[in-house]
Parts: structure tokens; C-alpha cells; sequence
């Protein structure tokens, strides 16, 4: 994107008073003027040529893993369907996006009314420990989807292969100062590594490529921060990050971290004697003090969900989960499924607070569906904790749909992932149905593959509505139905009763008008069955008997 650059303003009308205290002619000023505009203009080409390098570099440097877009962020048509609505709230993420190639650099004083927000500039790094080298460069793909979700540029991206993490510099001092030279060449301002760093080696990879250097997690974090839009997943995004935050405190300076007392403060001596408190320790108080604060918010958050599931339990109505990894279509096919209208966007971590709608089978049985937050490969522990909360609503369904993205390059590692996550939040034994969703992108030997190895699988696509019917089937025949049959004869005046049959927890299998009432076999829960039993005849008219 070009930038404007003022044009001063015509000098030829210029007083002489002016040129007199300015002790310059006329054509000394528009030299001047002339000499700024080609430095502007030279600025200008000199800048498109360093993009063009850098694309050029980009392909050439490091491994050349990263060539055009996130492979998780790749266009795949239509991105929303009418049944995600009207979708105000990714308009509303969307006005505050920021824009490539506007620059931040102050190089010289007239570009000051110029300078403009610009996204970050990154190059990533990982390690290749374990696997095989695919899994390595479909991890780096997966960061970089993650950075472009946070607002960044992805310029390049190297994998080494090592057996484990160098305690210095993670990657090793040989190439450590390999990507240092990668992040001269293309410009960037940043690295992020694939993986969760240590405070140490976080220091040492920075003091080599002499730009910012974040982690895998601190990435997430960010994303998280940025998308959390209710109250409590703001206060769970906070406590996550102080969780991090809190052993990797830095001290700004000797003035602001050592105590002061003695010889030892060079000179200070009187008047600054004493017990002392150095400023990190301050700022590690503080920050517990913040995080005790915010588990008491979230503890009292809690009840009302809490109710809110009770509620639910009291009147037995079943509850269904949809969890799966991250942009793998969950929220979409909540859409599908309920006309909820929640945000779909193409990005990683696009939503994060629950949304529980009601749903009904094609036989009319009630139950809830609830979206949840999506996993990732090595999900941060402190979002973990801090979610927990959240992520009960997947432990206390009685059904999962696990949703898979079948266009991925690799589904079977992330239902890996998700799997390990339900380990972690004792969700491992609730029944899961495998939705393979973006079928309509999948390679269908994948699909296969996948059908072959899982038992309880439905193929679908949230986008074009392929397989929703077989999936309401499959949930309909999974879901905890009412088991107990009762043969009732309800007097006219009681249609309360009817109408309470006629609910989302019965089910009923025959009806017949007779001059004493109505007649229905029905089928009901065990709770239901002690109140209709008043209803309940000794002597049942001969349909119910014989359906039975």
C-alpha cells in the first residue's frame, strides 16, 4: 500500500521578510523542498524493493515451509451459510482489524503525521524431536495459522531436528544465530517458537536474535485475550495469563530490582538501611493478589451455571456436546443444527464462551446442545484450569459430537488431541460420535480411512447441509430416551396433563379418543411415571395392552 506524503505548501509567494530571518533565497527553499520529495520518493522504492526481497527471501531462507496461506486458514468457498444469521459480532471483530504494510519505523521527522498501526512481522520456529518430519511442518503450519489469527505476518519458518530442547537457547547457539540471520534478511520484528519456552531460554534466544521472542503458549494467550467477549471468559483469560506471567517477571534495571542498604547500595548508605522490598517481589505480590481476586469472581460464576445444569438434570433432559478441535466447524454446525446464530469465522479460537441451545430428534424428544471452546495440540495448562468451568459442560454431557475437520492433512492427530483433553477433564468415557465435517473439501480416501479405523462415525458438511439428517438420526438413537410405558386415560378436563405428555421428555406411541377421556401409550421417564400413575387404569382399554 502506497503512502501519501504531504506536499508543502508553494513557496513562491514567500515574503522576503521570511527569507531574511530564514537567511535563505528562494531557490535555496525549494531546493530544500526538492531534496525532501526525492528522499520521500526514494523511500517509497526502496521499500517495494525490500518486499519484494523478503517474498523472494521468504521462499529461499530457512526451510521454505510457509509459502502462501496458513494451510488451517485456507479458503474454502462460502464462509457462512443463512443459517449463521446476520453475524454482527464478526462484523464487529472484523472493523478492528489492523492492515498490512503500513510502516511504524520513524526514519525521518517529516513522516511523522504518517505513521500508521501495521501488523507485527514474525518468523517461527520449532523443533523436530519425535514423529515424523510431516507432523513437524504440519505443527509449524498450525503456528502459523495461530499468528495470523493474533494479527501478524508470517514471513518464514525453519524446523531443526534435534532430540531435545538446548537449555540455553532451545534450538541450539549454530542455529540460534541461523535465525537470527533469517530475521535480518526478511525484516521481521519478532519470533515465535513452537513450543512452550522456559524464562532462561526465552533470555538467551533473545540476546541472539536481538528481536522479541514469544512461545507457543503465550501465543494462545494472546488469542484467547483478544476473542474472550462475556465476563467470565474474561476473567478466565486474565487469571490464564498472570498464571504464565507470574515465574517469568523481569526486572527493569538495578534501580527498580535490588534493595538498597549498606556498602552495598555504592554510596546510598544512610537513610536506606532497612528490611527493603525489591520491585519484582512487589509486582509478584500484586499479581497473586489479582489472581486470588479472580478465582473469587469465577467461583462466584459458577452457581449460575451450576443451576442452570441442575435444572437441566431435575427435568432429565439430555445434554449434547459438541467439542473438537479448533476451526474444525463446531460452531457452524451448532447453527445447522439450531439456528443459534453464533459467530463463524475462518480463524483459530473464534469462539470461546459456551452457547447452549435447545434442539429437538426428527421423533420430537428434547435435548440441549452446547458449543464449546476448541482444543489445540498441547492446550495451555492454565487454559485448561482456568476453564474448567467451561469445559464441564463437555464432562457432564451425556453425548459428545466430536467434530473433525476431514480437509486437515492430518484428522487423525487432532482427534489425538482432543482425546487427551477429555483425559484431562475425566470426559474419556462418555459417548462420542466422530462427525467428519468439511467432507465436501475431504479427500474421500481420508474420510474412509477414518470410517475404517472409528466405530461411531457421520460424515457431514455444516457448509452445504451433507449428512445433517443422518447425524440427527444417530443422536436421536445415542441420547438417553424415556424407557418406562405407561397405558393412561386422561380425563378431558385434565389436558394439562396431555400437554405435559406432549413435552420434550415423552414420548408417545399411540393415541385414541374414547367418551371417558383420552387413551395413550405412552413412554416416559422414571421420575414422570410416579406422578401420571394416578392416570394409570386397572382395567386399560385393549390397545395399550396389546402394543405393549
Amino acid at each position: 500500500m502506497t503512502q501519501s506524503h504531504h506536499t508543502p505548501a508553494d513557496h513562491s509567494t514567500a515574503s522576503p521578510a521570511v527569507e531574511a530571518d530564514n537567511g535563505l533565497s528562494r531557490q535555496d527553499l525549494e531546493d530544500v523542498v526538492e531534496r525532501v520529495l526525492s528522499r520521500a520518493r526514494a523511500r517509497e522504492a526502496d521499500a517495494g524493493e525490500r518486499a519484494d526481497r523478503r517474498s523472494e527471501d521468504s521462499g529461499a531462507a530457512g526451510s521454505g515451509l510457509l509459502t502462501g496461506r496458513a494451510r488451517e486458514l485456507a479458503d474454502s468457498g462460502q464462509e457462512h451459510s443463512q443459517h449463521d444469521g446476520e453475524q454482527q459480532d464478526l462484523d464487529e471483530r472484523r472493523a478492528l482489524r489492523r492492515v498490512g504494510g503500513l510502516s511504524t519505523e520513524l526514519e525521518d521527522v517529516t513522516e511523522l503525521e504518517y505513521r500508521q498501526l501495521r501488523l507485527e512481522r514474525v518468523v517461527l520456529a520449532g523443533l523436530w524431536t519425535e514423529g515424523t518430519l510431516e507432523e513437524a511442518e504440519n505443527s509449524l503450519r498450525e503456528l502459523a495459522a495461530l499468528a495470523e489469527t493474533a494479527g501478524s505476518e508470517v514471513l518464514d519458518g525453519i524446523v531443526q531436528r534435534r532430540l531435545k530442547p538446548d537449555p540455553a537457547t532451545f534450538l541450539g547457539s549454530g542455529k540460534a544465530k541461523e535465525l537470527r540471520d533469517i530475521v535480518a534478511a526478511t525484516g521481521a520484528d519478532t519470533v515465535i517458537v513452537d513450543s512452550e519456552l522456559a524464562p532462561s531460554q526465552r533470555r538467551g534466544l533473545e540476546d541472539v536474535v536481538k528481536v522479541k521472542v514469544i512461545d507457543r503458549t503465550g501465543l494462545i494467550l494472546d488469542i484467547f485475550a483478544q476473542h474472550a467477549k462475556s465476563k467470565e471468559g474474561k476473567a478466565q483469560v486474565e487469571l490464564a495469563q498472570l498464571e504464565y506471567l507470574l515465574p517469568r517477571l523481569r526486572g527493569w534495571g538495578e534501580s527498580l530490582s535490588r534493595q538498597a542498604g549498606g556498602r552495598a547500595a555504592a554510596g546510598e548508605g544512610i537513610g536506606s538501611r532497612g528490611p527493603g522490598e525489591t520491585k519484582i517481589e512487589l509486582d509478584r505480590r500484586r499479581i497473586r493478589t489479582r489472581m486470588a481476586k479472580l478465582r473469587r469472581e469465577i467461583a462466584a460464576m459458577k452457581p449460575a451455571r451450576e443451576t442452570k445444569r441442575l435444572n437441566r438434570r431435575r427435568n432429565s433432559v439430555p445434554s449434547v456436546a459438541i467439542a473438537g478441535y479448533t476451526n474444525a466447524g463446531k460452531s457452524s454446525l451448532l447453527n445447522r443444527l439450531t439456528d443459534a446464530g453464533v459467530l463463524v469465522e475462518n480463524a483459530l479460537f473464534a469462539t470461546l464462551d459456551p452457547t447452549v441451545r435447545r434442539a429437538q430428534t426428527p421423533d420430537g424428544i428434547g435435548y440441549t446442545l452446547s458449543d464449546t471452546v476448541g482444543f489445540v495440540r498441547s492446550l495451555p495448562t492454565q487454559l485448561v484450569e482456568a476453564f474448567r468451568s467451561t469445559l464441564e459442560e463437555v464432562a457432564d454431557a451425556d453425548l459428545i459430537l466430536h467434530v473433525v475437520d476431514a480437509s486437515h492433512p492430518d484428522p487423525e492427530g487432532q482427534i489425538r488431541a482432543v482425546r487427551q483433553v477429555f483425559t484431562d477433564i475425566d470426559a474419556q468415557n462418555i459417548p462420542e460420535i466422530i462427525v467428519l465435517n468439511k467432507v465436501d473439501a475431504a479427500d474421500p480416501f481420508v474420510v474412509e480411512r477414518i470410517r475404517q479405523r472409528e466405530r461411531n462415525v457421520v460424515v457431514v458438511s455444516a457448509r452445504t447441509g451433507e449428512g445433517l439428517d443422518a447425524l440427527r438420526e444417530r443422536i436421536s438413537e445415542s441420547i438417553p430416551r424415556p424407557e418406562t410405558v405407561l397405558d393412561l386415560l386422561v380425563p378431558y378436563q385434565r389436558g394439562d396433563v396431555v400437554s405435559r405428555l406432549h413435552d420434550w421428555d415423552a414420548e408417545i406411541l399411540r393415541t385414541e379418543h374414547l367418551p371417558e377421556g383420552t387413551h395413550l401409550l405412552v413412554k416416559v421417564r422414571e421420575d414422570l411415571a410416579a406422578e401420571l400413575a394416578e392416570f394409570a387404569p386397572e382395567h386399560a382399554p385393549g390397545f395399550g395392552a396389546e402394543s405393549a
